[in-house]
């Protein structure tokens, strides 16, 4: 299959969720520039498009990153506070995080620096599970950096962009339970920790 033939088959899958559906429909309502669709709601409704699962099963939250050189805390708590008005109404917890200001908070959570990024696809592309890399923005752009072979494919490998390879094995842990069919075939090194 072709790259866009795959990219075709990751759009249908992603909009039979009705949820992510609405949320791309709306996007741009959040008034922030280069807004994306990431993660989970993403790669997940995939895998249980692949699973023959509702499409909304196991998807925990819905990601969306975006960049604004302003790094307050106030810029991006204004937006995270439009963002629940905007969506209120789908019951879903969803996530807006500023990625500009993901270097100000990452040490102190994960134990190592963040470099600093310039645009919101640097964070797509920094997901610790290179098949998982995945975004569609608020202009329908569709941005995979790994391509699209390990999520339909079921692979997790590990992503070596992703400063935290300390965490593929909890984040690998964490995609088995929800779907037991995907196999891990490349972990992080071991002497990548902090």
């Amino acid at each position: 299959m072709s790259e866009a033939d795959m990219q075709g088959r990751f759009l249908s899958l992603v909009h039979e969720n009705p949820v992510n559906r609405v949320i791309l429909e709306r996007l741009s309502g959040l008034g922030v520039d280069d807004t994306w669709l990431v993660a989970g709601c993403l790669f997940g409704t995939v895998w249980n498009g692949l699973s023959g699962r509702p499409p909304t099963e196991s998807i925990r939250d819905y990601d969306i990153f975006y960049f604004d050189p302003d790094t307050s805390y106030a810029a991006e708590d204004a937006v995270i506070r439009r963002g629940a008005a905007l969506f209120t109404d789908l019951g879903v917890e969803i996530e807006i995080r500023n990625q500009a200001r993901v270097p100000l908070w990452y040490e102190a959570r994960f134990g190592v620096p963040y470099p600093p990024i310039q645009e919101a696809r640097t964070g797509i592309e920094r997901f610790v599970v290179a098949g998982t890399c995945c975004g569609i923005s608020s202009e329908a752009e569709v941005y995979a950096p790994f391509g699209f072979d390990d999520m339909f494919d079921g692979i997790l490998r590990w992503n070596p962009l992703n400063p935290t390879p300390h965490q593929f094995t909890y984040k690998c842990g964490t995609y088995l339970e929800r779907w037991p069919w995907l196999s891990v075939v490349e972990e992080a090194p071991s002497d990548a920790s902090p």
